[in-house]
């Protein structure tokens, strides 16, 4: 009796060190367990145990240690934005770990008492007891020690996602524009000229980033869209058949035509320096297609340029050329088209890795040096190109090849689905199906390393878009199968917005306004949404580790499956939009337009000229 109240003399006055005075009262537990049969002849045996019910007010403590850190979030919405969107705050941390100790005890208690339970209920009559309530009791410990190992796995995996989301991470910076200082030296005439360009690249502004409005005419999937340079149009194209001309300040179509595609339209961009009388386009179908277009608002025609041997999904823009661009093809061809020269497709490299032919998914030009290009496809390098110096007898052409050092003998079938440049070519962004996003230093040598790391979202089911976002590209913006948009600090790494993008449940397309801080974005839904940095408030980014940790889990589970999800899913989505799409052609008399399949088998393009079967009239509608 001495030693007990010893002990409850400490649990009572041991403010200072709660957690032994909860470690001697579960001491207590195994003496109470395997005496309860004697209890009703002492009274005095239970009088230990009172103290025990001061372990009842540790919850309290917690929920004390708790509001500190819902101050702390509630710092994140500061106009500021300092510093703040971490995924892992040490406030966080603690009140999750204390949170899960008080769960897994409460657990761990309650499965005490299970067991506790089992010997007392068969034990009320010995003689009668038989080998099948054995076999039960047996059971239930099978059954409890299952239930706990499953636990101690989800908790272990629990613990391995937040390590994962919490690596590589750098602190915020502080922010680097602040509005009214700002407004008030542009007012004097004190950095005017920069003025747009700081706000546009603000953190601040990225925070408050919403939905402002849908642009609805196209009846299937918008793949693709493209701000002309001056900002005043957009075009987009879809699974349709068909690209529409926007006039997006005012949300009306300005011009809607057929592109000629027998296929998904991958991609439509207006050349530099063209008034905007000249888009360019590629298909699944392979073809690369030129509209020409009037200053009244109509299509004069579509033309064939080139033909790939399969899917081509990207097209390239020399930022100061109006009439030549580059194109890349599943069939690993890279095409430079000259829109001058009679036969404008000249085959300028086959991607190859040793003997075998690398399927191209993306291609960019680099705005600095426009001799050199960088494609992507279907393995884990970014290969870099310099257009005046391509010998295939020489490393098969290539200047330099760039991949995250884990992934260069990785079995899994890694690709990579977009890449794009920075603004100033110093930096290239590189997307992988299943995998994260990685940002590289394009003027280190061949072999180099990761930057970066950009990850959370999920890049599955379709081929994924990336790009910059700012004038001097100070985030990072992607897509995602959960359906949302997210942006990262490019130099922490850290999301700083998550907006939920499509309905359909996958953002594919990404583009932002060339000169004001906004964007557009399309995904599987039939329209094409804006976003502008319109909110009162900064994001909470309400939502986002659960849908971070989600996206995580899925991705382990397909990897551990070693199937080829990727291509599994993409051929799942085009044979849905083909099957959607057969009426139209049906209305629209499409099938008696017909392309030779003459071209399909022809590495160069433009056999026939105007007037063939490659050309098509076309009226605005």
């Amino acid at each position: 009796m001495a030693d007990t109240q010893d002990k409850s003399g400490v649990s009572n006055g041991g403010a200072d060190d709660p957690e032994k005075g909860e470690g001697r009262g579960d001491e207590g537990d195994a003496p109470s367990a395997t005496e309860e049969p004697a209890r009703p002849k002492s009274d005095s045996s239970p009088a230990p145990e009172a103290p025990k019910a001061e372990d009842r007010p540790m919850p309290d403590a917690d929920q004390e240690q708790e509001q500190p850190t819902g101050e702390e979030e509630e710092d994140t919405d500061s106009m500021d934005g300092s510093g703040l969107y971490s995924l892992t705050e040490e406030g966080e941390r603690e009140s999750e770990g204390g949170g899960r100790r008080e769960k897994a005890k409460d657990e761990g208690s309650k499965r005490a008492g299970r067991k506790r339970n089992h010997p007392s209920g068969g034990g009320t009559s010995g003689h009668s007891s038989s080998s099948d309530e054995d076999d039960d009791d047996d059971d239930d410990d099978e059954k409890c020690k299952e239930e706990e190992l499953e636990e101690d796995e989800d908790e272990e995996d629990e613990q391995a996602v937040e390590e994962w989301l919490g690596a590589e991470l750098r602190e915020l910076d502080g922010p680097r524009w602040r509005a009214v200082p700002s407004l008030r030296a542009r007012e004097i005439g004190r950095g005017s000229a920069q003025f747009v360009r700081r706000v546009c690249g603000s953190r601040g502004l990225v925070q408050r980033l919403e939905l402002q409005g849908r642009l609805e005419r196209h009846s299937g999937c918008v793949n693709t869209l493209h701000f002309n340079p001056s900002g005043t149009r957009l075009a987009s194209g879809s699974d349709d058949l068909r690209v529409v001309i926007w006039d997006w300040a005012r949300r009306r179509a300005e011009l809607e035509f057929d592109t000629g595609h027998k296929s998904n339209v991958f991609q439509a961009k207006f050349l530099p320096h063209s008034g905007d009388t000249t888009l360019a386009m590629c298909a699944r179908d392979g073809q690369i297609r030129i509209a020409e277009l009037s200053a009244t608002q109509r299509c004069k025609n579509t033309k064939r340029v080139a033909q790939h041997k399969g899917a081509a999904h990207k097209l390239a823009l020399e930022p100061d050329s109006p009439c030549s661009f580059l194109s890349a093809g599943e069939d690993a061809v890279v095409f430079d088209i000259d829109l001058r020269l009679d036969r404008p497709a000249t085959k300028l490299v086959v991607v190859k890795e040793g003997d075998k032919k690398v399927g191209l998914y993306t291609i960019f030009v680099n705005p600095a040096n426009t001799h050199h290009f960088a494609v992507g496809g279907r393995d884990q390098y970014v290969r870099i190109y310099d257009q005046r110096k391509i010998n295939e007898n020489e490393n098969n052409g290539v200047l330099k090849k760039f991949c995250p050092s884990h992934l260069v003998s990785s079995e899994s079938k890694i690709h990579i689905t977009c890449l794009v440049y920075s603004h100033d070519g110093s930096e290239l962004l590189a997307s992988y199906n299943d995998e994260d996003i990685y940002l590289f230093d394009s003027s280190h040598s061949d072999g180099a390393d990761y930057r970066r790391r950009y990850k959370g979202h999920r890049n599955n089911a379709t081929v994924k878009g990336v790009n910059f976002y700012g004038p001097c590209s100070e985030f990072v913006v992607s897509g995602s199968d959960c359906g949302h948009i997210y942006l990262w600090d490019k130099h922490s790494a850290r999301v700083v917005q998550f907006m939920e993008g499509d309905r359909g449940g996958v953002v594919n397309c990404l583009e932002p306004h060339p000169h004001l801080p906004g964007l557009a974005t399309s995904g599987l839904d039939h329209d094409v949404k804006l976003w502008a940095p319109t909110a009162e408030n900064p994001t909470s980014l309400k939502g986002l580790k659960e849908v971070m940790k989600k996206n995580k889990r899925e991705r382990d589970e397909d990897s551990a499956r070693h199937g080829d999800q990727y291509d599994t899913q993409l051929l799942w989505f085009l044979m849905r939009h083909m099957r959607n799409r057969r009426p139209l052609r049906t209305r629209r008399g499409e099938g008696g337009e017909g392309d030779t399949d003459e071209s399909w088998s022809s590495p160069d393009s433009s056999d026939e000229e105007d007037g063939g079967p490659d050309h098509v009239q076309c009226m605005s509608s």
